[in-house]
């Protein structure tokens, strides 16, 4: 099959299409024809070397495929040729066959096409995981989400929406609409505004329940400042570095703070069929229903690869950017 593939750690240019061999499904796992995939930071990161796959996982980059089952391991009961599939990958989904696990492909909500679904996997599994699971936003509470218009960040909008949260963000100007649309009350320009003194005016002086955060060191303490008492950090990324000086700790032991990280990646198989589980029972339905929508800046053709990377690389997108694979 063709892939796309990391010739050396460094820029884009590092990325071609390349022939690679054809993943063959184990007892629980389906082979997909890949129509559609899509880019995520942690593909940037792995084509720079910082950020390789777990062990045993294809060298290919790419977490979240969509398209047909073509073949199914000697296990598989809920899926058969022909179906429509999205799904989380842990890596392999830069290419034109792709094997997923039974129970962590979704079927492509009917109203979707391939770009679409593609498009829903990663961030919506993560922006759930931390609203829900880690979070556990409830109705009434705010939430503070920074990079709004990023592809986590729209997706954490609507769910935060859906769960009946009271929602703020953080984005640059261009992004602003978008994260309004989609269900904002306010965005914060966080290149001329300080977002600790818009959050404590708008909240009262009380601060936001539950931040949703992807920067790290140069947010920590603001972080902690904007937030009310025993509110929730959750740090899904480390994109601004992982080392915070001379931070004030008392906060975090006066207003019963919770800080909490996490990535999808490692998870373990097991965990990862819980989470999908939950989330196709809460989000697919909103999906069908258009309450929920996979947020798409550009459609990239896969041999374009070099200049899908270079738009995510310079923030140039609100959502996500998506590669067509094949036309099925």
């Amino acid at each position: 099959m063709k892939a796309i593939v990391i010739n050396a750690y460094g820029g884009p240019e590092v990325l071609s299409l390349s022939d690679f061999p054809t993943p063959k499904p184990g007892p629980e796992e389906i082979l997909v024809e890949v129509a559609a995939t899509a880019l995520n930071r942690a593909d940037i990161l792995q084509r720079q070397g910082k950020y390789p796959p777990p062990p045993g996982v294809s060298p290919v980059p790419g977490l979240e495929i969509a398209g047909v089952v073509v073949s199914a391991g000697s296990a598989v009961t809920r899926w058969s040729t022909g179906d429509r599939v999205c799904g989380l990958l842990a890596g392999g989904g830069y290419a034109q066959y792709a094997v997923i696990h039974q129970d962590i492909a979704m079927p492509v909500p009917a109203t979707l096409g391939f770009e679409q679904a593609a498009a829903i996997p990663e961030v919506f599994l993560t922006a759930f995981q931390a609203l829900d699971w880690l979070a556990a936003i409830q109705p009434g509470e705010s939430v503070l989400i920074h990079a709004g218009g990023s592809g986590v960040g729209t997706a954490a909008i609507q769910i935060a929406r859906e769960k009946g949260a009271r929602i703020f963000a953080t984005a640059s100007l261009s992004k602003h609409p978008a994260c309004l649309r989609l269900g904002a009350e306010k965005v914060i320009d966080y290149q001329s505004e300080s977002f600790v003194s818009v959050i404590q005016d708008v909240t009262g002086g009380s601060g936001v329940n539950v931040i949703l955060d992807f920067l790290a060191a140069p947010c920590f303490q603001q972080n902690i400042n904007a937030l009310a008492t025993d509110g929730r950090l959750v740090m899904l990324a480390l994109m601004g570095g992982p080392v915070a000086e001379k931070i004030n700790l008392a906060p975090i032991l006066t207003r019963r703070l919770k800080i909490m990280g996490s990535t999808l990646r490692n998870r373990s198989e097991d965990y990862k069929i819980a989470l999908n589980k939950a989330f196709s029972s809460f989000a697919l339905p909103l999906f069908e229903s258009g309450q929920l929508v996979p947020v798409i800046d550009t459609v990239f053709d896969w041999e374009d690869i070099q200049h899908a990377h270079i738009r995510m690389e310079t923030n140039q997108n609100t959502g996500k950017i998506v590669l067509r694979v094949a036309n099925l």
